[in-house]
């Protein structure tokens, strides 16, 4: 990209199994405060043409099943400035909500937007959610939700490329002892290979601990333009690249075991990012795995190694902090993080990381992040953005 749109702050909250002591806007504004408080910006526009300045827009990504009404954005408009200015609201994985706010900055009409996230999955019937996004005609009559889709996903997947399951508890046995270093993680308790393998099957052939757990949390960052992000920020992060792409909607036209849409962001993002060999340019990478097999496929989605080959890659130890290619320093979503906000808890671990930030979980000297989402039934929506310091 010519013209370039830096992060100046980002915040998270600790995600929750239960965030009943707080409605969707208090959640949310636990992380809008934090990076109002470190840039010192106001909910108004710059109206004078001084180099005075403040928030021109506002992005948020929510989703109205989940938080039980049609346009839920009003639940959290009063906490994220939109009385003061416009605001935008996108659905699905939140990474598309920051895609969102970089396309605004670089159209020439805004120049420093806030993206905000919340979910609070505590407090819905995620199977009913789930199954109500599926077409009503052939596939919702059959009680279809992502988790038994994803089963059919990870099975096949499974069967065509050799995935085993003790590959896929790696993962699990990986994320969940990294979240040991990550104070925002959800679940911080180290699990065995065995107890992975030992835990309960929810839908064959994925068990009890393949599955991410029921979360609640919000994001919140501030985006500028080059000239204001030097003004607010010492260290802003760089969007270096972005993309996303969408599958067919019907399974059944699908090969289950390929992510094509993933394949095709991630080429985009790396040609705008000047990424040509993602393992070797790519110091960290944030993917976000509702299930364990999930961070296998999408490793390979992203060119990190050929088809087939990522449960060896992870066997390696490549993908461990401290490796070659450390994937989920921040345990990821299988830690406890919810869908929609996700993708953006990607991003804010990616920006953590660049700026020497991430404490204990820290990859020393990393200059180039990658971050994931996704959303839908078996991964429908890919988003792929390359965030780098320099």
């Amino acid at each position: 990209m010519s013209e370039r749109v830096g992060i100046v702050a980002v915040a998270q909250t600790k995600y929750s199994a239960n965030r009943a002591d707080v409605n969707e806007g208090e959640l949310v504004y636990e992380a809008v405060k934090q990076v109002l408080q470190e840039t010192g910006l106001k909910f108004a526009k710059d109206v004078t043409g001084s180099d005075a300045f403040g928030i021109d827009a506002t992005v948020t990504c929510s989703q109205d099943f989940i938080d039980g009404r049609t346009i839920s954005n009003c639940n959290v408009m009063s906490y994220v400035g939109a009385h003061h200015s416009d605001e935008d609201k996108v659905a699905e994985d939140a990474l598309n909500a920051v895609y969102t706010a970089l396309a605004r900055i670089l159209s020439g009409h805004q120049d420093v937007v806030l993206v905000a996230t919340h979910c609070k999955e505590s407090q819905a019937d995620m199977k009913g959610v789930e199954n109500a996004a599926l077409d009503p005609v052939f596939m919702r009559v059959l009680g279809l939700d992502f988790l038994n889709s994803a089963a059919m996903q990870a099975r096949r997947y499974m069967y065509k490329y050799g995935i085993t399951a003790e590959q896929c508890a790696r993962v699990v046995v990986k994320n969940r002892g990294n979240a040991l270093k990550n104070p925002f993680a959800q679940e911080r308790a180290a699990v065995t290979l065995e107890e992975v393998l030992g835990s309960q099957v929810v839908s064959s052939p994925l068990r009890e601990l393949d599955v991410k757990p029921v979360s609640d949390g919000a994001c919140a960052m501030i985006l500028a333009t080059e000239k204001k992000a030097k003004k607010l920020c010492s260290k802003p992060i760089w969007i270096k690249g972005v993309s996303n792409c969408y599958e067919t909607h019907y399974l059944g036209d699908r090969d289950l075991a390929e992510c094509d849409a993933l394949v095709k962001a991630a080429k985009k993002a790396y040609s705008m990012a000047g990424i040509t060999d993602p393992v070797a340019q790519i110091d960290v990478a944030e993917i976000s795995e509702e299930y364990s097999y999930q961070e296998l496929l999408w490793m390979e989605g992203l060119g990190f190694c050929g088809r087939g080959e990522a449960g060896r890659l992870l066997e390696s130890g490549a993908t461990q902090l401290g490796g070659k290619i450390p994937v989920n320093p921040s345990g990821g979503m299988i830690s406890g993080n919810p869908t929609v906000v996700a993708g953006m808890t990607r991003i804010v671990e990616g920006v953590l990381q660049l700026r020497g930030e991430a404490g204990e979980r820290q990859v020393p000297g990393a200059k180039v992040a990658l971050a994931h989402g996704f959303t839908g039934v078996c991964g429908a929506l890919q988003g792929v953005m390359i965030l780098g310091k320099a």
